[in-house]
């Protein structure tokens, strides 16, 4: 047991550098991650000013599930989720190819930094250009609209586009981003590879569905399933920059329903209860696409 202390002791001296680099992730996670689970319990509580909590079980759950209102906003959380990841998730893959048959290396630099700038933008800011652009009847689409004699569309307050304007915000905002991932497991395949195919009378578009696509796999599916993880979130800052009272019933989410419940109202322990039911649905959904993936595949996040 000492021997083993001493190996552990060792490596850690040796790797100290890096361990002082990870420290702030680390402090980072447990004040804004770990800390807060603690807070949890109201879940199961109703919270008293004035003396201690009153345990009450599952109480706030059943009233939960029993609302008509909370029923919605899941439904609005899986819709929303569910648009994002079918129509963005192989964006950033399809980006990232695009950069691979790029050959001016100062061009796809030049490209890859316009691309990146929307991610460093907060939501307010973006909210303010695509409302600008998609209001109706002047924002600069729906005058593009009209020079070619169609009618305007009032994107931003109709329940038919306005999830379709989260989905292509949120692509814009992230698709050069999220293709940083890809391009580094792209640029570590090695040139010998394509060397050989080219020698064996390969196309581009072989190389790049057989070499490309087949040694990205794995950073594919890692990525897809801490996509799971995050399915529930909706994305709160897009939905509370971007929601106004004539689509509120198609948007209103999960996250949306928190704070109006739990911040707005004082219900803390409402709240609490709807954002553990969301966490928990968020960790099977990961451990279960892990699974799935594993079985498939044979690649897994663990």
């Amino acid at each position: 047991m000492s021997d083993a202390r001493n190996v552990l002791r060792k490596r850690i001296y040796r790797d100290r550098f890096f361990y002082f680099m990870l420290a702030p992730v680390i402090v980072f996670f447990i004040i804004w991650h770990y800390l807060p689970m603690w807070g949890v319990r109201i879940a199961f509580q109703d919270i008293r000013y004035i003396g201690a909590n009153e345990w009450v079980g599952l109480k706030h759950f059943k009233m939960l599930f029993s609302s008509p209102v909370f029923a919605r906003v899941f439904l609005n959380t899986i819709t929303i989720s569910a648009m994002k990841i079918g129509f963005f998730f192989p964006l950033p893959i399809i980006l990232a190819f695009l950069f691979n048959e790029i050959r001016s290396a100062g061009f796809r630099k030049g490209v890859q930094s316009v691309i990146y700038v929307p991610h460093f933008l907060s939501w307010v800011v973006i909210a303010g250009v695509f409302i600008s652009l998609l209001a109706a009847p002047d924002g600069a689409v729906n005058k593009i609209l009209l020079f070619f004699r169609i009618e305007p569309v009032a994107f931003m307050t109709s329940t038919k586009w306005i999830r379709w304007v989260f989905v292509a915000s949120e692509a814009w905002r992230s698709i050069g981003w999220d293709s940083i991932l890809f391009i580094a497991a792209i640029n570590s395949i090695s040139p010998a590879l394509y060397d050989a195919a080219t020698v064996d009378g390969a196309s581009r578009f072989q190389q790049a569905i057989h070499i490309t696509l087949a040694s990205i796999i794995p950073t594919i599916i890692t990525v897809f399933i801490l996509n799971m993880g995050f399915f529930m979130n909706a994305g709160f800052d897009q939905v509370f920059n971007m929601m106004n009272d004539a689509v509120i019933n198609t948007v209103d989410i999960i996250d949306t329903y928190v704070y109006r419940v739990g911040l707005t109202k004082g219900n803390f322990s409402l709240g609490t209860a709807a954002g553990l039911f969301k966490g928990v649905i968020g960790l099977f959904l990961i451990i279960s696409t892990d699974r799935a993936s594993r079985r498939i595949s044979g690649e897994g996040v663990w």
